[in-house]
């Protein structure tokens, strides 16, 4: 059994839980964070020869639970912007990491000179917008909502890893339902779709229906009256944005 030795006769949970989120580029849950504690207090314990030997901070560190972790990193983030630092602690979709403040993206961005900054086009974002609060949707409504066509955007959002096929539809021609991603809510830094703007408000509006979605017996006039005619904005709308990042 390998022994663990620590360099400060006392060891405080806000002190580890700060390693542990320094030591991984990953979002950590509570979960797996109380049992890292847990584990390595119970390593430390057994591997005492006589329990005098037992450092005094390993007993509580035994009954760590998810609580007791996320009162450690209120406690850093506390501390942290108390001391202005430029970093802090938050909570992705998967857990808590370690990251810099976006005051400060451009200083960071500078270490990576040749790595370009990709803007998605209006266009796409809002197609993803609709896909966001309206999910799962097919591309046929996101269409009828926008009244143009959106093959471009929905290939370009799924190359991005923003969006990704949910299944098929139970319609005519079974057409693929799209709904975001995990990328998606790190990206704008938002643990669920619950998070985003006015969410229940919007996902309660009503929106134009796309053909494939109308009943079986509706009549093609119906059909015909209930949308606007697609156009195509291929041509006319890029489909990125794409601009060099600058470390002025």
């Amino acid at each position: 059994m390998r022994v663990l030795v620590f360099p400060v006769p006392l060891m405080e949970l806000t002190a580890i839980v700060e390693a542990l989120l320094f030591a991984t580029q990953e979002p950590l849950p509570l979960t797996q964070m109380a049992t890292a504690v847990k584990d390595t207090a119970k390593d430390i314990r057994d591997a005492a020869n006589d329990p005098s030997e037992i450092p005094p901070y390993v007993e509580p560190l035994l009954a760590v639970d998810e609580i007791a972790i996320r009162e450690a990193i209120d406690a850093l983030i506390a501390h942290y912007e108390q001391d202005h630092r430029a970093f802090t602690i938050v909570e992705r979709p998967h857990g808590w990491r370690l990251c810099a403040k976006s005051d400060y993206a451009e200083w960071c961005r500078a270490l990576y000179p040749g790595k370009k900054v990709q803007r998605l086009s209006q266009p796409a974002l809002e197609t993803l917008a609709i896909i966001a609060y309206r999910q799962p949707i097919t591309r046929a409504g996101v269409e009828a909502v926008r009244g143009v066509s959106v093959d471009t955007m929905v290939q370009t959002l799924v190359e991005r890893g923003l969006i990704r096929i949910e299944g098929r539809a139970e319609l005519p021609g079974k057409p693929l339902l799209y709904g975001t991603t995990e990328a998606f809510l790190d990206h704008f830094a938002v643990k669920n779709l619950d998070e985003l703007p006015n969410a229940q408000e919007l996902r309660r509006v009503k929106l134009p229906t796309a053909a494939e979605e109308q009943p079986a017996d509706t009549s093609p006039s119906e059909l015909q009256l209930s949308l606007e005619p697609v156009k195509s904005e291929e041509a006319a709308e890029p489909e990125l944005q794409v601009e060099e990042s600058s470390a002025e």
